[in-house]
């Protein structure tokens, strides 16, 4: 079985009768067991769902009897850790300190993706609390699943949060994910592992049952090897939900048939601005984004260069600020919401068990942050009041939307970061380039796509703009994607 295969060939397959959704699963699990337990010893999969087999089986009898429910029937996706599944799978956010918590509802989009036909083979390994804890983190490590690793090169990280959600993807482990980000948690996986990952604007996915950060910027999106299965399941997510307030900003009449923008000719026309901001960090990366603007430019788009958002960077510590104060209250609403059975019901409960458990938690680094967090007061303070105004107006009406209208632009473009570097348990993540925090802090539509390799590690090109853009963007990174060809399937070895 080619395991590249897309959700329309699978579709396709399945529907002629060549395959079964049930042969899909055990395929993927056969994978799992090879190289993410095994061999390289990926750790992408935190935990695998024990009725996925028997979901496949249902979906196939479905489709015999009924046909598919649609694109994404018998489908296998894999959910990033702080997704809520009211099943026999836990939601940890990959700390120990919720181990054993089962929900008592699906998040929204959970129940979105099973009414689909989609099957949930497992929960995804994630830098711990969605990389909110402690300031000198280790990409991809959780205290619960270990250091998840990139599959193009085992030695180097998968960039962070929404990790193992892109290495899965990445690896051919399953078909499609899902992560989340709160600023470049999913693209920088995305890109750092060479697949699509779309970060939505803010309301277009319900983050109802997943466990939060900030609810200024948290969101779900998809990843996948392709644009257009990312988009698929995009879709397939998207809409208004009565648990999550910010869906009700959907405009109205806005298309999520996102497969109305699969056009190879998409980007003729097309106004580009270059954000030369992001780049200058990486010689190599450079002279690789030079050959993409190239591209653009022979794919009929007009370049604006430079055309940076000016304010970049200038709301750094107005978003730190913003984040601790949200955390503490998302958290602790979370936590509480989970029943006086749960393990945890508080921050205050979790800086407790982590000190209690130091040896298993925090060998590699500490929880600075939420001890930060735990020391700020309410939504209700001037201080976090004044911080989010200022992020607001710097992401927003300063940045992002001054840029587009000066240069009357459609997109931006800029090298979504650069290669993976190695895994150091010593001295954590260190510094590189990311173009994902414009975006984030404004909350608007952002999309990465492979562009090319430099010494066989992946790097992406990002497509974003304005608020409830995806459809425009997926139209560009598609023809973009279509021309590049920039996808390598890593080489893993199974022994």
């Amino acid at each position: 079985m080619n395991r590249e295969m897309g959700i329309r060939e699978l579709g396709r397959r399945m529907d002629a009768g060549e395959i079964t959704a049930e042969q899909v699963v055990v395929d993927s699990l056969e994978r799992i067991e090879a190289i993410d337990r095994n061999g390289p010893r990926l750790r992408s999969i935190l935990e695998l769902n024990p009725d996925a087999l028997a979901i496949a089986e249902r979906l196939d009898r479905e489709r015999s009897e009924r046909g598919p429910r649609g694109r994404l029937h018998g489908i296998p996706a894999v959910l990033k850790g702080n997704i809520d599944t009211a099943d026999r799978m836990t939601t940890t956010a990959g700390s120990l300190a919720l181990a054993g918590s089962i929900p008592a509802e699906d998040a929204s989009i959970v129940a979105k993706l099973r009414a689909a036909g989609a099957v949930i083979l497992g929960k995804a390994n994630l830098s711990e609390w969605a990389n909110f804890r402690g300031k000198r983190s280790l990409s991809g490590w959780s205290s619960q699943g270990g250091q998840t690793r990139n599959p193009n090169d085992p030695k180097r990280t998968p960039c962070g949060s929404s990790s193992g959600s892109a290495a899965a993807v990445a690896a051919d482990l399953c078909t499609v994910s899902i992560g989340t980000e709160t600023d470049g948690s999913i693209v920088c996986p995305a890109q750092t592992c060479g697949v699509v990952g779309i970060k939505p604007t803010l309301g277009l996915l319900s983050r109802a049952g997943i466990i939060p950060i900030a609810h200024s910027q948290d969101t779900a999106g998809p990843m996948g090897r392709t644009v257009e299965d990312a988009a698929i399941l995009l879709a397939a997510l998207a809409g208004t939900d009565p648990r999550d307030s910010a869906t009700r900003e959907i405009p109205d009449g806005y298309d999520i048939d996102y497969a109305r923008s699969f056009d190879a000719d998409g980007l003729h026309g097309a106004r580009i601005g270059v954000a030369r901001t992001f780049l200058g960090a990486y010689p190599k990366v450079d002279r690789l984004m030079s050959e993409c603007l190239d591209l653009l430019r022979d794919l009929g788009a007009g370049l604006v260069d430079p055309a940076d958002v000016e304010t970049s960077g200038t709301w750094r510590d107005a978003e730190l600020e913003v984040l601790l104060y949200e955390f503490k209250h998302g958290l602790n609403a979370y936590l509480a919401s989970l029943g006086p059975d749960a393990p945890v019901r508080s921050l205050e409960d979790v800086i407790a068990f982590n000190a209690a458990h130091a040896d298993r938690v925090m060998p590699h680094f500490g929880q600075e942050l939420m001890e930060m967090a735990l020391a700020k007061g309410t939504l209700g303070d001037p201080t976090y009041i004044e911080a989010l105004d200022t992020c607001r107006r710097l992401a927003r009406t300063e940045g992002i939307d001054a840029t587009m209208e000066k240069h009357n632009l459609d997109a931006i473009v800029a090298p979504t970061g650069g290669p993976a570097w190695l895994i150091d348990e010593v001295f954590g993540d260190y510094g590189h380039s990311s173009c994902s925090s414009p975006a984030a802090v404004a909350g608007y539509s952002h999309i990465t796509v492979p562009a090319g390799q430099i010494a066989g590690l992946p790097v992406g090109l990002s497509f974003f703009g304005g608020p409830w853009e995806e459809a425009k963007l997926i139209r560009y990174a598609h023809a973009f994607e279509t021309a590049a060809k920039a996808r390598r399937p890593p080489e893993i070895p199974t022994e």
